[in-house]
């Protein structure tokens, strides 16, 4: 059974929560034999490591000599340091790649380890994986009575209702983080499942090795690992970044070995990645374990270093877990009931800290003016008791505090990204005007760059740091209008969005219906796409493109989507143009935003409706009758980030859609 990486809360009289041990995953079988026992252990790849672990060997056989019964646990084998303590996947890695029995015996003396079991799926006769987890526990505690200590047994730490304790405890000691399970569970063998979560403080990551770089310099073997994710089972990789770091010479020369008798011509990357040297192709059969910061926007590591190869795990079973946590809203999963649980992507770390952010702003809302410091730069704010939505008493003060608080969802997504300004200085009840160009003069740390495509606009506002988005503001404008594509590309788009538009006459119920067809078509192409509010009354579909991709590309390919749509549904949709000669009841298609320039209410953005809306990312889970747009405003949404997450995350990094590939398969079914 597999842990989910994802947030639990840390008081919840249904969970139990674990420290995450960071070693080897073992199924450990032990069977009695006469006065002795048969012990086999295997990897969670299902490769015998019995003969690695001689000393734990020993150690099962003579528990079960004791106990006379046969069992199965499962469990870590952990590395201990000379206090006898548990540390770090490093310690272990080497041992699990040793063959030759005086080696084993070597190491096995100089780097003593420890099972530390936390579940028994059999028990004798009496087969418990049905059982809740809370039995199990039980009867595990009740099988290991001795196992309290510092011996080569040991039982997983386990608390009970409130894990603050234990966190607190993780964090100081430097730990990889708390396992949260429901102690209502049973046991689930080979899935992965929110009944058990991984609540990491340190990001690792398992990754597929695609290829080298020349070595520079007095280095020998080899530069860097060309390191990258499956797109689906046996697949491409998609590109995850450069791993150079965490290299002794010994390992540099085993792992170049290993890469030499791999070496292919063929780029096994979906798209060929960057390269300060030489590339060098292997075939993708190595896996890795790297530690890093964080997630770039782009998808790739911060800071990447090398822990050492996995072959306890296959290639194909890998997934990066932080950016499927984001994704699983978008595979059509079984309807679940609001308020969910957190199940998607953590928020990216920012420079300031939004809580200490939004102290020093309610100062200055209960003031009504002054100075904000924030990491860039400090900001002059004023008439933040001005009305923006009258009928709601919701002000400038109140809009400044939304974008306080969803800043770290927000920021990712107008990260370089060329903004337009549409400003309500007397609030949404009067008129607004669009503004192109930055102010002349820009306070210290707001981001303002001439555009290369731009002939008549000296500067933008580009967005990406919170200063720039307190600013905008200040300056009345409500909502986030990025570009499709970035300051430093701006004729190429990486994302994609077909906007449903509902004319006058047109329910919601009829947008949720063309939705789905969009997401049924995309499905028959084989393609995800990202669902999202408008914060008004449509809803939005975008798509990821891959690198380099034009936007005549991308607006044709939206194009024909929404034409077999209109095509099978002409009653409801339209691709009409002109709006005199739309059916007034029907929803129309909208793929012309997808033009350099051109914008779309970014999510988590706030909107100018009568409502206060927040163009919001939605699960397809939630594309049903219950969904009302109406829910979700400035006020409603920074609750539900700190249920469920960045839904959005997702489609940031995930791998562009090959195009040429989409296209075959519409000509195909012509």
């Amino acid at each position: 059974m597999l842990a989910t990486l994802a947030d639990a809360p840390l008081r919840d009289p249904h969970l139990v929560y674990e420290p995450k041990y960071d070693g080897i995953r073992a199924l450990i079988a032990v069977v009695p034999r006469g006065a002795t026992a048969e012990v086999t252990i295997a990897s969670r790849k299902g490769n015998d490591k019995t003969a690695q672990f001689p000393e734990l060997v020993t150690a099962l056989a003579a528990w079960c000599a004791r106990r006379r019964a046969a069992a199965l646990l499962d469990g870590e084998i952990v590395a201990l340091d000379e206090r006898g303590q548990p540390v770090g996947f490093g310690h272990i890695q080497e041992r699990i790649h040793l063959s030759e029995p005086s080696e084993i015996a070597r190491l096995a003396a100089a780097r003593p380890v420890a099972f530390v079991a936390f579940d028994l799926l059999h028990d004798g006769a009496d087969e418990l994986t049905a059982r809740p987890l809370a039995e199990r526990r039980a009867r595990l505690e009740q099988a290991l009575p001795d196992a309290r200590g510092d011996g080569p047994l040991r039982l997983a730490r386990q608390v009970s209702g409130d894990g603050t304790a234990l966190w607190a405890e993780a964090e100081a000691r430097g730990w990889e983080g708390l396992v949260a399970k429901d102690a209502r569970s049973p046991y689930r063998p080979g899935r992965r499942t929110l009944e058990w979560r991984k609540m990491k403080l340190l990001k690792r990551q398992e990754l597929v090795v695609g290829g080298f770089t020349e070595p520079r310099g007095a280095r020998t073997w080899f530069g860097a690992l060309m390191v990258g994710l499956p797109t689906a089972p046996g697949g491409r990789l998609r590109y995850a970044g450069h791993v150079g770091g965490g290299f002794s010479d010994s390992e540099l020369a085993r792992v170049g070995r290993l890469l030499a008798a791999r070496a292919t011509d063929v780029c096994p990357f979906d798209t060929r990645p960057p390269a300060n040297e030489r590339p060098r192709w292997v075939r993708p059969e190595l896996v890795v374990e790297v530690k890093f910061t964080d997630w770039t926007s782009d998808g790739y590591l911060r800071q990447p270093i090398y822990l050492g190869l996995r072959d306890d795990v296959v290639p194909a079973a890998i997934a990066d877990e932080t950016m499927a946590a984001a994704s699983r809203s978008s595979t059509r999963p079984k309807p679940a009931r609001r308020p969910r649980k957190k199940t998607a992507a953590a928020p990216e770390a920012m420079d300031e800290d939004p809580d200490q952010v939004l102290t020093a702003l309610e100062a200055l809302i209960a003031r009504g003016s002054g100075r904000l410091a924030l990491a860039d730069g400090t900001i002059d704010v004023g008439n933040l008791n001005k009305p923006l939505w009258p009928k709601l008493k919701l002000t400038k003060g109140d809009l400044m505090r939304y974008y306080v608080q969803v800043a770290p969802y927000l920021l990712p997504v107008v990260r370089d990204r060329p903004l337009v300004m549409k400003r309500f200085p007397n609030g949404v009840e009067s008129d607004a005007f669009y503004q192109q160009r930055a102010p002349d003069e820009v306070p210290a740390g707001v981001r303002a760059q001439r555009i290369s495509v731009d002939d008549d606009v000296p500067a933008r506002l580009v967005g990406g740091n919170l200063a720039t988005l307190v600013h905008m503001v200040q300056l009345a404008v409500i909502s986030q209008d990025p570009w499709f594509s970035r300051a430093q590309s701006p004729e190429q788009m990486d994302f994609a969005a077909i906007d449903l538009d509902p004319m006058p006459g047109a329910s919601f119920a009829r947008v949720r219906d063309v939705a789905r067809w969009v997401r049924d078509e995309l499905d028959g192409l084989g393609i995800a796409g990202w669902l999202k509010t408008s914060g008004s009354r449509g809803l939005h579909v975008y798509l990821p493109l891959g690198p380099g991709t034009s936007f005549e590309s991308g607006m044709l390919f939206c194009q024909l989507v929404a034409s077999f749509i209109v095509k099978k549904h002409p009653e409801a949709t339209t691709v009409e143009r002109t709006v005199n000669r739309r059916d007034p009841a029907s929803v129309y298609i909208d793929c012309l935003q997808n033009v350099t320039g051109k914008t779309l209410a970014c999510a988590y953005s706030a909107r100018a409706s009568d409502y206060a809306g927040a163009s919001t990312p939605l699960g397809w889970d939630e594309l049903d009758e219950r969904l009302d747009p109406r829910a979700f405003t400035i006020r409603t949404l920074p609750e539900r980030l700190r249920q469920i997450g960045d839904l959005w995350a997702g489609l940031r990094r995930a791998p562009g859609i090959d195009l040429d590939a989409a296209l075959e398969r519409i000509q195909s079914r012509r």
